[in-house]
């Protein structure tokens, strides 16, 4: 198909330019960046990989995403999840159905991981050496412990391309966890919750799925909340409902956000969305 050719070749050199690590030569060598021994051996150091919190979703990041999802190079990211019948040429993945949209340092996906074993996780980050850094976590947990072959990290704006890696109602969970506040007025556009980006996660969340949020600004969360109920396809789930589901707990507790919150006795703010049927 001339169409799948060319899309996809034009991905595969895009994704090597957004995805290559950077030299570092300069600032020290390979080995430097990773544990050598012990039971961490392989994992990346985190200060070889930090970047400013802060990324403007408007700027012109050059980052690759597909041009329509069944486009995306799936089994690459799930190899141990990929399946082939008799022709070599059609292999098939499991869908993704956990979406971490701005993963950070990817402690949500390493704490998910072993809780649905079953079910494919990817996590979206606009920083380029912290998306370096998670796909470096994950390979050493791959190789060292097999685990965490259910998730992947893909460099990507999801503010603008979150359409091109998912179909419609193919979500069953979003999470969005102490995303950036964007305290001043004039950046309030910038705010990964906001009722226009609302709508395109209705359209990638199936009826029922859930949409968790978390973070530490309490005026970010009444912003989150107001938003949320003011959007006919999404309804919040009471405190009292959410005992049962795994994924509160790990949404407060795993991310490196969180925890540097716990450390610093603050306050942590959640709230859990169910989407509606139409």
């Amino acid at each position: 198909n001339a169409e799948y050719m060319g899309t996809s070749v034009l991905h595969f050199t895009s994704m090597a330019a957004a995805t290559a690590p950077e030299d570092n030569s300069s600032e020290c060598s390979n080995d430097e960046r990773f544990v050598e021994a012990g039971e961490r051996r392989g994992q990346p150091k985190k200060r070889f990989f930090r970047q400013r919190a802060h990324a403007n979703p408007f700027s012109a990041h050059a980052v690759a995403y597909p041009v329509k999802p069944w486009l995306y190079p799936w089994h690459e990211l799930y190899p141990k999840f990929r399946s082939a019948d008799m022709d070599a040429r059609a292999l098939t993945t499991p869908r993704v159905e956990f979406a971490d949209i701005g993963c950070g340092y990817g402690g949500l996906l390493i704490a998910l991981s072993p809780l649905f074993p079953d079910k494919l996780m990817l996590g979206m980050e606009i920083r380029t050496k912290v998306s370096q850094y998670v796909q470096e976590r994950i390979k050493a947990f791959r190789a060292n412990d097999d685990l965490c072959h259910n998730v992947a990290v893909c460099r990507t704006n999801a503010m603008k391309y979150l359409p091109n890696f998912f179909e419609r109602a193919q979500l069953s969970k979003m999470f969005f966890l102490f995303p950036d506040p964007h305290f001043k007025t004039k950046n309030f556009k910038r705010r990964i919750i906001s009722a226009t980006l609302l709508a395109e996660y209705a359209f990638v969340l199936r009826p029922g799925g859930r949409l968790y949020t978390v973070t530490d600004v309490l005026d970010l969360h009444q912003w989150m909340v107001r938003h949320l109920d003011a959007h006919p396809l999404f309804e919040r789930i009471p405190n009292e409902a959410l005992a049962d589901d795994p994924a509160v707990e790990c949404c407060m507790r795993d991310t490196e956000e969180g925890k540097k919150v716990e450390r610093n006795a603050g306050d942590k703010y959640c709230a859990v969305y169910r989407r509606r049927d139409e």
